[in-house]
């Protein structure tokens, strides 16, 4: 019996052991992805980051083409005008 105690306390042993280097290839494994992790974190920061300029440059381009087209009437409505003083 006491060599069956023997043997139960030794496989015991190892499988301790074994789950005490499964911990530590988890461990290590879990510091990998948490790096992984934190840079996709910062990538999806960055690419909010320019996707919010982009969509402030597309609103900028869009009131910069209406004031455009408001100068250009201006310009249109002064030249008429003009055209008018030039009439006989």
């Amino acid at each position: 019996m006491a060599e069956g105690l023997g043997e139960r306390l030794q496989r015991l042993e190892q499988a301790v052991r074994r789950a005490g280097e499964l911990i530590t290839r988890l461990k290590a494994e879990r510091a990998t992805l948490d790096k992984r992790v934190a840079e996709q974190a910062r990538e999806l920061d960055d690419l909010r980051a320019r996707a919010s300029a982009s969509s402030e440059e597309r609103g900028e381009l869009a009131r910069l083409r209406q004031e455009r087209k408001e100068v250009l009437a201006q310009v249109e409505t002064i030249l008429k005008e003009l055209d008018k003083l030039e009439a006989p």
